[in-house]
């Protein structure tokens, strides 16, 4: 049982490495674009 629980962690850990690898290296940048609104100022 504590063998099981070993390989767990083991693999959480290398989990956990290849999550903060991926957020580090990858391109995450979203895309941009303009946006533009109309915005009606004083609309008594």
């Amino acid at each position: 049982m504590g063998r099981i629980i070993k390989v767990l962690v083991v693999l959480v850990i290398f989990g956990f490495i290849g999550l903060t690898g991926y957020a580090y290296l990858a391109d995450l940048t979203p895309p941009q674009s303009e946006v533009k609104k109309p915005v009606v100022l004083n609309a008594d």
